[in-house]
């Protein structure tokens, strides 16, 4: 687990840390000090722990005037016992959203579990966002953590895309790409 390290081919674009509106701003990663662990197995130290035992995240670009952010994220993703989804919205995208994020792309190619419990807090992001005419879109979330999420119909508020070849892309193609979709979906 110590090689997956987040996507790091757009840190000449943005950098999380250097983000006044980041919920990471002024943060510091060190290259070679392993500390983080999930289930006593070290992780890259460029991930970011923001409040969930087994899930960690790295915001990969957030554009303020298009209001969009994309989160790559690395774990098991566990509602059932730790409420993940609690966590990762008082903690990341309720910030963000603070400062005019609407549109989530949540990154899920190294989220190897998810476990579901009940459907509040994505209703409630679901709500929150169609206000602004926003959404949350999740990329290539593994297939046994696919059937886990339609399985709780957590569907009805995250769309659930595939986009193998995201790393190929800029941030901004890939917005354009998810949004032309959630339009079609929309309206």
């Amino acid at each position: 687990m110590q090689d997956i390290e987040p996507f790091y081919n757009w840190r000449h674009l943005y950098t999380s840390e250097e983000d006044r509106d980041s919920p990471f701003f002024k943060r510091s990663y060190s290259e070679f000090e392993y500390s983080q662990t999930i289930y006593n197995y070290y992780i890259h130290p460029q991930w970011d722990f923001f409040g969930a035992r087994t899930l960690y995240m790295k915001l990969l670009f957030a554009d303020y005037d298009q209001h969009f952010a994309i989160i790559e994220l690395m774990g098991e993703w566990n509602d059932a016992i730790e409420n993940d989804i609690m966590t990762l919205r008082r903690e990341v995208t309720d910030h963000l959203y603070n400062h005019g994020i609407t549109k989530f792309i949540l990154i899920c190619d190294n989220v190897l579990n998810f476990h579901s419990s009940d459907d509040c807090y994505y209703e409630e992001w679901n709500e929150q966002l169609q206000d602004e005419n926003g959404w949350v879109s999740i990329l290539n979330l593994p297939e046994q953590s696919k059937y886990d999420f339609k399985a709780a119909r957590l569907t009805n508020y995250i769309s659930l895309l595939e986009m193998p070849q995201w790393r190929t892309f800029q941030p901004e193609a890939i917005f354009l790409e998810i949004e032309k979709f959630m339009n079609r979906r929309l309206y």
